[in-house]
């Protein structure tokens, strides 16, 4: 249990059978009546977000999130297989807890899977990943760094706009937020 005076940005809570982030409060102590706490609240599994205020020093339950680095291994049907890196235990997820985030899940990378009350919440990635473009036009002589932008299919299967003059059997870096072209990989 923890006690609503405690809460913090990013403090974990049990509401309603659900897993609540807290992203902003206030103590508020108005000059009649007791004091109380306003918060925003993020629904972890979800996303919503709703406003809800506590009273002074009310305790809910506080949610024991654990992160554990795992390894995408393989994919059986449609479901994307990890291995615990500490346990070497194995876990299937389904590709709608992961979103869009799927689209740049490859084999052998490393990610942080968050679980609450083993139940899976979220898959964290690395902020950029490094693809290759199996599929793209051609470049052209003469395209330049600030020309337009193309379609390129990632190893993958991701879509991501892409310079003119990169071709395809390159390897690109690629921000896993919000699917962006970042450059060329230079390993």
């Amino acid at each position: 249990m923890i006690s609503s005076n405690d809460f913090r940005t990013g403090t974990s809570i049990v509401m309603d059978g659900a897993v609540w982030k807290v992203v902003e409060f206030l103590h508020v102590k108005p000059g009649k009546g007791s004091a109380f706490v306003r918060t925003k609240l993020k629904s972890v599994q979800t996303g919503n977000v709703v406003e809800k205020t506590f009273r002074a020093g009310e305790t809910v339950p506080q949610a024991n999130i654990e992160k554990s680095v795992m390894q995408h291994t393989y994919k059986d049907g449609d479901q994307y297989v990890f291995m615990d890196m500490e346990t070497f235990e194995e876990v299937s997820i389904a590709p709608d807890t992961l979103g869009d985030k799927a689209k740049f899940i490859k084999e052998e990378m490393e990610v942080s899977v968050v679980t609450w009350d083993g139940t899976i919440l979220d898959v964290e990635l690395p902020t950029s990943v490094v693809l290759e473009i199996v599929e793209t036009d051609p470049g052209v002589k003469g395209d330049t760094a600030t020309g337009g932008t193309k379609p390129a299919i990632l190893e993958t299967g991701a879509q991501v706009m892409v310079p003119l003059f990169i071709a395809q059997g390159e390897k690109i870096k690629v921000d896993t937020r919000d699917g962006s072209y970042l450059g060329r990989d230079n390993a």
